[in-house]
């Protein structure tokens, strides 16, 4: 039997803090001891991992001793604060916030696509998990990249509100109920309401004209490809959805790839499965992806506007393979070939 660790989960009573600890349990990662942490708020609150209820601890500066890996998922000032103290401690931080992600000397990790990039936390003992929407799209993007050179990437996004996190999740319920029932329709986390409306508006707007969750997409995508060349523009939108992030993609590449070439990359590729047969009405849903850790793709077809374009439609848990999977996914390549 291999060696197991000391792992600790900041913001353990979060959307995404919960998914971690369900990863954890789901992938059977080898946990000698769990340490949920979260703030003041969640005193005598308990997580459930493998059948017992475990105490969540306020998380402060003497949390991390002993811990060996600290998965982090309690907003980006957390971080910033904590994760270089956890590291100090030596633990390996896994942090899901935006923190870390642009800093040079981070890398910034999604496993189907770079993982040797996880070599060089050593430099800071800090691995960041990309953006949610950004996960998704890599991950279809590599193997594409890697067959025909990708020039420019168009991305239109159709985001659940599970992204923004729990309490989100609550209003859209509550202003649905609201409207059935001819009553008030609650309003907190948005700055419209969100039930049956779309909001083009993730994160705060820069002067660029562009929000910050556009910005991410493009300058993560760069950093995860290892390519600066690689065009990207986005349009990052907020649908009444639960869970679940869609992306419409336009991609412009150096070779030609066929809609048909194209899906003979995609069948081998890590973590992707196709769900393309529209005689059928057969393509990508958040209902299907919702609760799974593959990123589906379909509408595969050509951009006919362009000498070497294609068409597609993808989607994914954003909860899960967005943030929660993809950190467990990194911590188990840390136990593997760093922490043995």
């Amino acid at each position: 039997m291999g060696r197991s660790y000391k792992v600790a989960v900041a913001g353990a009573t979060g959307a995404v803090g919960q998914q971690m600890v369900a990863c954890l349990e789901e992938r059977n990662f080898p946990v000698a001891e769990l340490k949920p942490l979260a703030s003041e708020r969640s005193i005598g609150k308990h997580v459930t991992f493998k059948g017992r209820e475990i105490p969540v601890e306020v998380l402060d500066k003497d949390s991390f001793a002993g811990i060996d890996i600290a998965l982090f998922s309690a907003g980006g000032s957390i971080s910033k604060e904590y994760a270089p103290i956890a590291a100090r401690a030596g633990a390996v931080v896994v942090d899901n916030s935006s923190a870390w992600r642009m800093d040079p000397d981070v890398p910034l990790v999604v496993p189907e696509v770079n993982p040797q990039d996880i070599a060089l936390y050593k430099k800071t003992g800090i691995i960041a998990n990309p953006n949610c929407s950004t996960i998704q799209m890599v991950v279809v993007l590599k193997p594409l990249h890697d067959a025909a050179t990708i020039k420019r990437v168009v991305v239109s996004t159709y985001q659940a509100v599970s992204g923004t996190g729990q309490k989100a999740v609550g209003e859209l319920a509550a202003q649905v109920r609201a409207l059935f029932n001819n009553q008030e329709v609650p309003r907190k986390v948005y700055p419209h309401r969100i039930a049956f409306n779309v909001l083009p508006h993730i994160d705060v707007f820069l002067e660029n004209g562009y929000t910050k969750e556009e910005m991410k997409m493009v300058n993560e995508t760069k950093k995860i490809m290892g390519d600066d060349s690689i065009e990207v523009t986005a349009t990052t939108v907020r649908v009444p959805v639960f869970y679940g992030h869609s992306e419409a993609l336009n991609i412009e590449t150096e070779r030609k790839l066929t809609p048909v070439q194209a899906r003979a990359v995609l069948a081998e590729a890590p973590g992707v499965k196709i769900v393309d047969d529209p005689a059928k009405n057969q393509y990508p849903m958040p209902l299907d992806a919702a609760g799974q850790d593959l990123t589906l793709v379909g509408r595969i077809r050509e951009d006919f506007s362009i000498e070497n374009g294609l068409n597609l439609w993808i989607v994914a848990d954003n909860v899960r393979k967005g943030a929660a999977t993809n950190a467990v996914q990194i911590a188990e390549i840390l136990v593997n070939d760093y922490l043995k």
